[in-house]
């Protein structure tokens, strides 16, 4: 029997790996895959990066690149190319998300928090990949 394939993890490109998967490891409380670790010393110098959840499944990967172009999403000059969403089970936890997500770096770039039916954020990761947070 053939298998479809499946979606093992979404994969940002980033000038600094390290970086970025600080900033989603801290917003999401995750932890690294084993050896990935910054106290890791192939981990210093790593161009692939793991996050894993509470439960040692694969949440998003970080690959070094020596160039990024930010998207200026919603504006059209530099496409969106890719989005993450995540969701959130109610109002008060959207607004801490927000608050954390803007402590640790990321940049607002539509609000539509007010939304009745859908209620969201969507901002730019410190290396300018957009993603959401709404309730869900």
């Amino acid at each position: 029997m053939v298998s479809v394939p499946v979606l093992l993890q979404p994969v940002l490109d980033a000038v600094d790996a390290r970086e970025l998967a600080e900033f989603y490891r801290q917003l999401f409380t995750l932890r690294y895959r084993k050896g990935d670790e910054p106290t890791s010393c192939e981990a210093d110098s790593a161009d692939w990066l793991v996050l894993l959840d509470g439960q040692g499944w694969r949440v998003i990967a970080f690959q070094q690149t020596e160039q990024h172009t930010p998207t200026t999403w919603p504006s059209p000059e530099v496409l969106m190319q890719a989005h993450l969403d995540f969701t959130v089970p109610d109002r008060e936890s959207l607004d801490v998300a927000h608050v954390g997500a803007l402590d640790l770096g990321a940049r607002l770039i539509n609000d539509e928090s007010d939304d009745p039916d859908e209620p969201l954020y969507a901002y730019a990761d410190p290396a300018g990949h957009p993603f959401c947070i709404f309730i869900g």
